[in-house]
């Protein structure tokens, strides 16, 4: 049986090798998902361990996400001196940096910007955590004074810079552009990497001049402890040294912090990578148990004979399973390089997009190496299991006979288990979308996935009225070519049905996916249609605050009536990230936000507005305290107001002052502009001159409304286009299932091709007949999947009005789009089989057994 097994592969090579395909693309998917998700650890593990000192001392953080937009508290700088006297330290050095800070190319585009941050650091020496090397001047020489900066090779590199070079800097501080002389490259100790962000550093008083105003003070201190102190008792040497509000964390910790928090922030890439090999995987089974259906009922004689030689079935299920592991094998080893390569295209991806990795090799651990060999050759293995399970029905005397049909499930019990999965399906979707069950992302996922398993198992009733609509289309158009293709594809509706379903699987997510994209999009201009302030609003393209200067400018210009500031600070409500608005409680109305009870005049210091929405999820209202935790610690924050939600206005809001006293920086975030009633030039204008007095700052733009709108709506379009192009990885993998069922079908069905070729079928006409089976299978898949796809998209859109997506909106032409794509999908699939079927010999195909 074993050297039968090995010669029925090595007979059946190129048909084995189609179905290896879906393997290798989903194995491939998996590997370099996981070798990206390793690499980005690795990487930020090493950039924070090269910024921390043995200890490090710092203004005390109350949140437990850090102080992700920055902080104004400061650490005295006399400090120092004392840390340093320490006989368990060998010395001790402060540091200045600030966010918000980047730099303008050669181009006139700004480097980075787009996620990865723009860091601004002054200059010191001073080693890293274990004396490692820190911060080191590779070329050129240190920075000194206001007009001299130093940056990181690669943001050199982007830019276009080198040294004595005016280097174009925009800074959260400045109005306009700073132009300091490029002096030196830099780059951290080790092999640590910046990841994209970018890295400007100046001298350590101009820091503190430019960026602390002055101050004497750092955002931090690094520690060094002296030969045979570990960082633990260096810590507690430095503690009773500290003033109340300042803290001492040893440097282990601190880049632990730094990489967990971060690593935590980004993780749904690698879960969303995943997803997406999972998806490729499904699809892929729905193809490798077509490839064995048809392989083994194409050799059901070869098998029954084995049987009435005295095979016994375990011997015939263990040897169609034998071949399964074969292939599962090879498409693993495969996969597993093809996954090297994908984790490098992921990775030059996501550099694109601001998370430049370049510099770190990939990491390739050995759990990676195990999910390949073992997600390949499962899930071969369990795709091949049932047709092997169906060989065994076949009586040895029926090997005596020409034609052996392979045993199939009943239709009946195909119709109950496939009801059974979309009914479970669908009750485990709502429970996820609707009721308070822990893991609910993981509900809805395998909800979905239920009910696409339980419609694919049902397909073949299901999906009859389509090809019978076909069958009785392509009569009346084609004729008989129409006729002989139509009732191809009606012979056998389980092979059709199963080929459509790995194609319907990628169109059902894809049309969820743009019903929930034109959807979110319709709701974000209606939203800003119904509550958009003003007559402008100026914001910073990349999130970040900018000086107070431009406000004050924009107040002075011809034609505006009122500039209201509006700041964010990111806070934390019930063990959750939230933004914090400020705002100048004498210019709150002039935002126009409806009053849904109580006053917002009463706003003053230290208390609190909530958005209607915010209350309703919370159960809070006028009168009640809200408990924030700020990057200074936590405020008890008393609600003198419920607001209808606006455009502008986070869902928590105070005061200006009350910010900045919990530590937040002096910086706005978006200006809200009034015009007067008739602006000189009109309100064209006006944001002409709104936009010089925004001085030379590329990032900070004025927006009328409908700009507005499309700035808010680009990310959505962002996220689609990532969605559609990893979905692009099933369509692929079901093209690959109809081009392989169709080859195999021409196979199965050599003699009779011969014999339609004998009675006068021509080439052409066979090629065309090939075709309208293949636009069969590809219509079956689309009208499966986007009617999935809808019932999906308005189902979760409906679920998630509370979250803000009010309005529906589906996109027919997008739709359409999708349906006249699967028709091509279908022609293009139907190529090489047809190709190859038209140059088949008449009289070998006639006489093949």
């Amino acid at each position: 049986m074993l050297r039968a097994t090995w010669k029925s592969l090595l007979g059946r090579k190129v048909r084995l090798v189609m179905s290896t395909f879906a393997i290798v693309l989903g194995v491939a998917f998996v590997c370099g998902s996981l070798m990206f998700s390793d690499t980005l650890e690795r990487s930020f593990t090493s950039l924070f361990s090269a910024t921390v000192g043995d200890v490090v001392v710092r203004p005390e953080i109350g949140t437990s996400f850090g102080a992700a937009d920055g902080s104004s508290r400061t650490v005295p700088a006399s400090l120092v001196d004392e840390l340093a006297a320490l006989p368990e330290a060998s010395r001790a050095d402060g540091n200045v940096s600030a966010p918000g800070v980047f730099v303008i190319g050669d181009d006139g585009k700004v480097v980075g910007g787009q996620g990865a941050p723009g860091l601004l650091q002054g200059f010191n020496d001073a080693p890293a955590a274990g004396g490692a090397e820190g911060l080191h001047v590779v070329e050129g020489r240190a920075p000194s004074g206001f007009t001299e900066v130093a940056l990181d090779e690669k943001t050199a590199e982007r830019a276009g810079y080198g040294i004595g070079d005016a280097v174009r800097l925009v800074s959260p501080v400045a109005e306009g552009e700073l132009t300091p002389t490029l002096v030196g490259l830099v780059a951290l100790g080790g092999d640590a990497s910046l990841n994209g962000a970018t890295l400007t550093v100046v001298d350590m008083a101009t820091a503190q001049q430019v960026f602390l105003r002055g101050e004497d003070a750092y955002t931090d201190v690094w520690v060094r402890a002296a030969d045979g102190v570990s960082q633990e008792e260096l810590r507690d040497a430095v503690a009773p040294l500290l003033p109340d509000g300042v803290e001492a964390v040893t440097g282990d910790d601190a880049a632990d912090e730094s990489a967990s928090l971060l690593l935590e922030a980004i993780s749904f890439l690698t879960t969303f990578l995943l997803i997406f090999a999972g998806i490729a995987l499904v699809v892929g089974g729905f193809l490798i148990v077509n490839t064995f259906s048809m392989l083994v009922a194409q050799r059901s004689r070869e098998l029954a004979l084995l049987r009435a030689l005295g095979a016994s079935r375990r011997q015939v299920v263990r040897s169609v399973q034998l071949e399964a592991f074969v292939v599962g094998l090879l498409g693993s080893v495969l996969g597993l390089g093809l996954g090297v390569l994908l984790a490098i295209g992921i990775r030059a991806v996501f550099a694109r997009v601001g998370l430049d990795l370049g510099s770190q090799p990939l990491v390739l651990e050995p759990r990676t190496v195990v999910a390949a060999f073992a997600v390949g050759i499962v899930v071969t293995m369990v795709a091949a299991w049932g047709p092997a399970r169906r060989t065994t029905r076949i009586a040895p005397v029926e090997a005596l006979r020409d034609d052996v049909a392979l045993p199939e499930t009943t239709i009946r019990r195909r119709m109950l288990l496939g009801a059974a999965l979309v009914v479970g399906g669908a009750g485990a979707l709502v429970a996820g979308l609707v009721a308070d069950v822990p893991r609910a992302g993981w509900w809805v996922g395998l909800g979905v996935l239920a009910v696409l398993l339980g419609v694919a198992a049902a397909s073949p009733v299901i999906g009859r009225p389509v090809l019978v609509a076909a069958h009785a289309a392509y009569r009346r158009l084609f004729g008989t070519v129409g006729n002989l293709a139509g009732l191809n594809a009606l012979r056998n509706p389980r092979r059709t049905a199963a080929t459509a379903s790995a194609l319907m699987i990628g169109l059902t997510l894809a049309t969820t996916m743009a019903i929930l994209g034109d959807s979110a999009k319709a709701s974000v201009d209606r939203t800003i249609e119904q509550t958009f302030p003003g007559d402008f609003v100026v914001s910073n393209q990349v999130g970040e605050g900018f000086s107070t200067g431009i406000g004050d400018a924009m107040g002075e210009v011809e034609g505006v009536a009122s500039v209201v500031r509006v700041r964010y600070g990111l806070a934390e409500t019930g063990d959750r990230p939230r933004r914090l608005g400020g705002v100048d409680p004498s210019t709150f109305r002039a935002l126009d936000v409806g009053t849904v009870s109580g006053d917002v005049g009463d706003l003053v210091d230290g208390t609190a507005v909530v958005d209607e929405d915010y209350a309703d999820d919370e159960g809070i209202g006028v009168g009640d305290d809200l408990v924030v935790a700020t990057v200074a610690g936590e405020r008890r924050l008393p609600v003198v107001a419920v607001v209808e939600p606006g455009s502008v206005l986070p869902s928590i809001a105070t005061t200006t002052a009350t910010l900045l006293d919990a530590g937040y920086r002096d910086l706005d975030n978006t200006l809200v502009v009034e015009a007067v009633a008739d602006p000189p030039g009109g309100l064209d204008g006006l944001q002409d001159r709104l936009e010089q007095a925004a001085g030379d700052n590329p990032l900070v733009t004025v927006k009328d409304q409908a700009e507005y709108a499309a700035e808010q709506r680009a990310p959505i379009d962002r996220l689609v286009l990532v969605v559609f192009a990893l979905l692009g990885l099933a369509l692929v993998i079901a093209v690959l299932g109809i081009v392989n069922t169709l080859a195999l079908s021409v196979v199965e069905r050599t003699r009779e091709v011969g014999l339609l070729r004998a009675v006068g079928l021509g080439r052409g006409q066979l090629r065309w007949m090939i075709t309208l089976e293949a636009v069969v299978i590809a219509a079956l898949g689309a009208v499966l999947g986007l009617v999935l796809g809808t019932t999906f998209g308005l189902a979760l859109m409906r679920t998630l009005r509370e979250e803000g997506l009010e309005v529906i909106s589906v996109p027919t032409g997008q739709l359409a789009g999708f349906a006249a794509a699967a028709l091509v999908v279908g022609v293009l699939a139907a190529a090489l089989p047809a190709r190859r079927a038209a140059r088949l010999d008449v009289l070998s195909a006639v006489s093949t057994e």
